[in-house]
């Protein structure tokens, strides 16, 4: 079922191993869930069930689907109790949610006190995001306290414009309303390396440090984070000692391929 590169595979199974065990769920693993081992069980959620979600991603059509188990908002997780889980899983999801700090707070309340977040977004630098600005904290507080309705349109149309090419002003804004209206589910925010570290910094302090950062590390071309809850943590960077930085040898040649991959 898995399509991901192997050598992306390779380094998420390892993560996994290390940090996952007992019950936990994992939102929107669409044809790439994540290796578990033994020690752990996963619920599958996703906001849609697998027939809705062939219709909604036609991209997708011809690969095989992971189960869903439960149908749920995965920004919010309300059909599971707090401090019920052992983990949550959220790979390439982060960048979908629309309120990623609301996501951050709810996934943190769902899990028991050392539990663990484990997250993975892209770094914009290697996919089809390359184009488009980078999302700044001052943006994800206000998708918070005002909630995301201000932004909504301007993310749909950056994607109509920079991703999707849509060509002119007037195309990319039909593009953008038939995208709004599908409540297609794009990337609404966009980070590269750097631009992650420091929004988790900052995320720490929003959030009350009712976290700390165990491990983020580039995996190709994207990022790894693990996050365990644990009481509040002094004013200390909460990324020290959270794993490998990348090697500038190997980000140039990640770069290098994404730009080849883009043609």
């Amino acid at each position: 079922m898995n399509l991901l590169p192997a050598r992306i595979e390779r380094r998420r199974r390892k993560v996994s191993a290390r940090f996952l065990s007992g019950r936990g769920v994992e939102i929107g693993a669409l044809h790439s869930p994540l290796w578990i081992s033994s020690r752990a069980q996963v619920t599958y959620v996703d906001r849609l069930g697998v027939e809705d979600l062939r219709r909604h991603y036609p991209e997708l059509d011809g690969s095989e689907l992971c189960r869903v188990d439960v149908i749920d908002d995965g920004e919010r997780l309300l059909q599971f109790q707090d401090g019920s889980l052992d983990f949550v899983i959220a790979n390439h999801m982060l960048e979908h949610c629309e309120n990623p700090l609301g996501a951050m707070r709810n996934h943190l309340a769902r899990v028991r006190p050392g539990g663990i977040l484990y997250y993975a977004v892209p770094d914009k630098r290697f996919t089809f995001d390359l184009d488009r600005p980078l999302t700044d904290f001052d943006h994800l507080v206000r998708d918070d306290q005002e909630g995301p309705a201000w932004s909504r349109w301007g993310h749909f149309l950056e994607w109509s414009r920079l991703v999707d090419k849509a060509g002119d002003d007037a195309a990319a804004e039909a593009h953008a309303r038939e995208l709004m209206q599908k409540d297609y589910s794009i990337h609404f925010h966009v980070w590269d390396d750097e631009r992650f570290r420091a929004i988790l910094r900052a995320a720490h302090g929003y959030l009350g440090r009712g976290f700390r950062v165990e491990w983020l590390e580039q995996n190709d071309g994207e990022l790894i984070a693990i996050l365990r809850k644990g009481e509040a943590q002094s004013s200390e960077d909460p990324l020290r000692g959270a794993g490998p930085r990348p090697s500038r040898l190997g980000a140039l040649l990640r770069r290098l391929r994404a730009r080849l991959g883009r043609g």
